[in-house]
C-alpha cells in the first residue's frame, strides 16, 4: 500500500510538472502566435495573400531572404573555420579570442547598428575610403550583411566546436601517416563528423538572421524596394496603423521559423538514435 501509494505520488507530480510547463507555454508562446494567426486571416486568405504578395512586401521578402542565405553560407565556412582553430591550437589570445565570439549574444543588436554606423559611416575614415571607391556599405545590403554576420556568428562557431572536441586527433594522424594531404583528411575524416553540427548551426543561423531588425534597422536605411526588410517592413506597417499587413508579414516569418526549427530538432533526434545504436 505504502508503494502504491508513492508511485501515485510521484505520477501525481509529474503530471503537475507536465501541465505547469505546457501552460506555460502555451502563454507565453502559443497564445501570441495564435493572435498573430487570427488577425492574418480575419479577412480571409486572399485578404492575406494580398497583403504578402504587394510589391514592398515582397521586395521585403527577397531581400530577407537572400541576404540571409549569403550571410548563412559565410557562417558556415568561417565558423566552421573558427571552431578549427579554437580546438585544434594553442596560441596567446585564445581564451580572449574565445570569449569575444560570445559577445554578440551579449550586445544589444541596436547597439551593434551603432557600432557599424560608427565605423563605415561616410564621414569616418574606413567608410569614406569605401565611398571613395564607389562600394557603398550603409543604408545598402552590404550593411545589411555586415550586421546579420555579426549577430549570428556565434551560432556556427558553438555549434561545431565541441563535435571537432569530441573527435579524436589519432584519426587524422594515421590519415597524414598513411599519405593523405590536410585537404583529404579534413575531407573524408573531419567533414563527415562535423557536417550534423554544421548545418544544425547554419540552420539557426538562417533562422536568426530573418528575424534580425534591432541591427538592421539602424544600418539599412529602410527604404522600400531597396534596402527594407521584412522585419523592418513589420514595424513599419504598425507605425502606419496597417495592422493586417503587419501579422500577415510575421505570421509567414514564424511559419518559417517553425518548420525549420522544427527541422533541426527532428534532426538532432535522429543524429541522437542513430549514434544510440551504434
Amino acid at each position: 500500500m505504502k508503494g502504491r501509494g508513492k508511485r501515485r505520488h510521484l505520477a501525481t507530480g509529474r503530471y503537475l510538472v507536465r501541465s505547469i510547463a505546457a501552460a506555460f507555454l502555451i502563454l507565453m508562446i502559443g497564445l501570441p502566435i495564435a493572435s498573430i494567426v487570427a488577425v492574418t486571416f480575419e479577412d480571409g486568405p486572399v485578404a492575406a495573400w494580398r497583403a504578402l504578395t504587394s510589391p514592398v512586401a515582397l521586395s521585403a521578402l527577397w531581400l530577407t531572404a537572400w541576404t540571409a542565405t549569403v550571410v548563412t553560407v559565410i557562417n558556415a565556412v568561417l565558423g566552421t573555420l573558427t571552431a578549427w582553430v579554437l580546438t585544434r591550437y594553442r596560441f596567446p589570445g585564445r581564451a580572449l579570442l574565445s570569449s569575444m565570439i560570445d559577445l554578440p549574444f551579449a550586445i544589444p543588436t541596436i547597439v551593434t547598428g551603432l557600432m557599424l554606423v560608427v565605423l563605415y559611416g561616410p564621414q569616418n575614415l574606413v567608410g569614406a575610403w569605401f565611398e571613395q571607391g564607389g562600394f557603398r556599405v550603409l543604408f545598402a545590403p552590404p550593411g545589411i550583411i555586415l550586421a546579420l554576420l555579426f549577430v549570428t556568428f556565434p551560432l556556427v562557431v558553438r555549434a561545431v566546436e565541441p563535435v571537432l572536441m569530441e573527435i579524436e586527433q589519432e584519426q587524422e594522424q594515421a590519415a597524414f601517416t598513411l599519405g593523405a594531404w590536410p585537404l583529404t583528411t579534413f575531407r573524408l575524416v573531419i567533414l563527415p563528423a562535423i557536417a550534423p553540427a554544421v548545418l544544425t548551426g547554419s540552420l539557426m543561423t538562417f533562422v536568426r538572421a530573418l528575424g534580425e531588425f534591432g541591427s538592421v534597422v539602424i544600418v539599412a536605411g529602410n527604404l522600400p524596394r531597396r534596402t527594407l526588410t521584412a522585419p523592418v517592413y513589420v514595424f513599419g506597417a504598425i507605425e502606419s496603423g496597417e495592422a493586417h499587413a503587419a501579422s500577415a508579414m510575421s505570421s509567414l516569418l514564424v511559419a518559417v521559423s517553425l518548420v525549420t526549427i522544427m527541422g533541426v530538432d527532428r534532426f538532432a533526434r535522429a543524429r541522437k538514435e542513430k549514434r544510440g545504436l551504434t
